[in-house]
């Protein structure tokens, strides 16, 4: 069964927010990653200090739901207030992976078609035909049922 979480984008303060968010659910960050810990794609130029220390990634759980976040990536420019979150839906398999992301974005706009990325997971993002921002992701260390 896939699972449905927030997902909040920010312009540079969001390590500030999730501290914030943190101090009032309590519970730890099981992870939390910064733009520099992502390797530079062919053709990229390295990120300024500032911007490298941006978070590429961060996760809070709440109760059943994880609250998860990231600042704008610079070469995206910055995130329009009110348009600043995403739906991540995570999965069980590759192939409801493909099928939720194939079904949701028919007739929308797939900005990172389904892979495998660098942090070990399948993950695609796109935007719906509502303009509605989606992420699919299948944690690939996890056994597929």
């Amino acid at each position: 069964m896939a699972t449905v979480n927030p997902y909040l984008l920010f312009n540079g303060n969001c390590e500030e927010a999730f501290q914030f968010y943190k101090s009032v659910f309590g519970g730890e960050f099981p992870y939390i990653g910064k733009f520099k810990d992502a390797p530079l794609e062919e053709g990229e130029a390295a990120l300024s200090e500032e911007d490298a220390n941006r978070i590429m990634h961060v996760s809070l759980p709440i109760g059943n739901t994880i609250l998860m976040g990231s600042d704008s990536h610079p070469r995206y420019g910055d995130v329009v207030f009110g348009s600043n979150f995403q739906i991540s839906i995570n999965v069980e398999s590759t192939e409801e992976a493909d099928r939720i992301f194939n079904s949701l974005s028919a007739g929308g706009k797939p900005y990172m078609p389904m892979s495998k990325t660098f942090w070990g997971a399948y993950f695609g993002m796109f935007q719906d035909k509502f303009e509605i921002s989606w992420m699919v992701n299948f944690d690939e260390n996890m056994t597929e049922k």
